[in-house]
């Protein structure tokens, strides 16, 4: 994606095609999603961020190609705001995007570790940096939002703190909501970790621990709404649980579902998502002074990084990092499927029950949502990225 202003003069357009809507598992309806309304014709290295804009236009932040743009889905233009940098009007991996109050916009820039604030008119403002506090005094909090609600409060997840004191691994964490205003954290509920493998290293002066993630170990997903409604995924029997804004927990009843099983396409594909898109966290302590950084994205996998791992018989019922509250209050799941299979998201109501499935063609991700339509990125075999705009019903 090139940086300076980019015009293309014919955008790759398709019809809206909904295959039907039908009933599946009694009384859950099924709809498919065929062909994409229109296609932009420039692709990506990685969609992390996106906001619809008034007026049907794009933001889409891009950590990989390190790019914030906005798009003109339809004419096939994007206008590129800020640049690559340290200082003011400019990022190093622009990578989450949220709406503040007052239509303003929330930035994460992973290369510089902070959070910027986008004006109504695109401009950059104030910044705060992602991890606050010192782990040297044990009041550091990585605040690394995942949602916020139209009341701009954030949302995230501890990252600190897994470790306990005595070297083991804590096996749940924190999701924590952060009001920007008053600078108070309350903890809203706790969630089920991916189990992980730790590796240390370094000297007594130069200290690092490294951890990764066992493949398809079952991890609870969470998401939260504008609303600020945040529902939970529970993966020991697969149920939703919405906690509302007052604490009041609304349990959905269990799904069932068919596990499903382990094949090698699928290693591969979970080795290439992992090196290429996903993010790290480092802390290095040099002599006393402690860094923390960010970072998203790496090389793609490898059949001998594939055979490093010890693998699962089967998956879990859903995709942990998958899940996401639409406009309408409904939470989408992504379903473990089989590598190159069409991807299914169970959809739930506010009452925590299977209320539809949605279908897409294989290989695509939801990006996110806007009026009366679904963003969602379909990865080519070389890695790139190409955003697709679908009509729902």
């Amino acid at each position: 994606m090139s940086r300076a202003r980019l015009r293309i003069l014919a955008a790759a357009a398709g019809t809206a095609a909904l295959a039907g809507v039908t009933e599946v598992s009694g009384q859950v309806q099924e709809q498919r999603l065929a062909d994409p309304v229109t296609s932009f014709p420039q692709e990506f290295g990685m969609v992390s961020g996106l906001l619809e804009l008034p007026g049907g236009r794009v933001m889409v932040a891009d950590p990989l190609g390190q790019v914030l743009v906005v798009l003109d889905m339809a004419a096939g233009t994007a206008d590129t705001i800020g640049r690559v940098g340290q200082g003011p009007k400019e990022y190093r991996q622009p990578d989450g995007l949220f709406w503040l109050p007052g239509d303003s916009v929330m930035l994460v820039d992973l290369g510089n570790g902070r959070l910027t604030v986008l004006d109504p008119d695109l401009e950059f403002g104030e910044t705060t940096p992602i991890a606050q506090g010192s782990p040297r005094s044990g009041n550091m909090m990585i605040r690394m939002p995942s949602w916020l609600d139209s009341y701009g409060r954030a949302y995230f997840q501890r990252m600190m703190g897994r470790m306990r004191p005595n070297g083991e691994m804590a096996d749940s964490a924190d999701v924590l909501r952060w009001d920007r205003s008053t600078g108070a954290v309350d903890t809203i509920g706790m969630v089920k970790l991916q189990e992980v493998s730790v590796t240390r290293g370094g000297s007594a002066n130069n200290q690092m621990v490294s951890m990764s993630p066992k493949p398809l170990s079952p991890q609870d997903g969470w998401a939260a709404g504008s609303d600020g409604r945040v529902v939970m995924v529970r993966s020991i029997d697969y149920h939703v649980e919405w906690v509302e804004s007052d604490g009041q927990v609304v349990s959905g009843p269990p799904v069932d579902f068919e596990p499903v099983r382990v094949r090698n396409p699928d290693k591969e594909a979970w080795v290439d998502n992992l090196s290429s898109s996903g993010m790290s966290i480092s802390m290095q302590n040099v002599n006393g002074q402690i860094t923390t950084s960010f970072s998203r994205g790496g090389s793609r996998g490898t059949g001998d990084a594939v055979d490093s791992y010890e693998w699962p018989d089967v998956m879990p019922a859903f995709r942990a990092n998958r899940v996401r509250v639409a406009p309408d209050g409904t939470a989408w799941v992504e379903r473990y499927v089989s590598a190159g299979s069409p991807v299914t998201f169970d959809v739930f109501d506010q009452a925590g029950r299977l209320a539809k499935q949605v279908i897409l063609p294989p290989g695509r991700r939801i990006a996110g949502f806007g009026e009366g339509v679904l963003y969602a990125v379909n990865s080519d075999e070389l890695d790139l990225q190409w955003l697709e705009k679908y009509k729902l019903n």
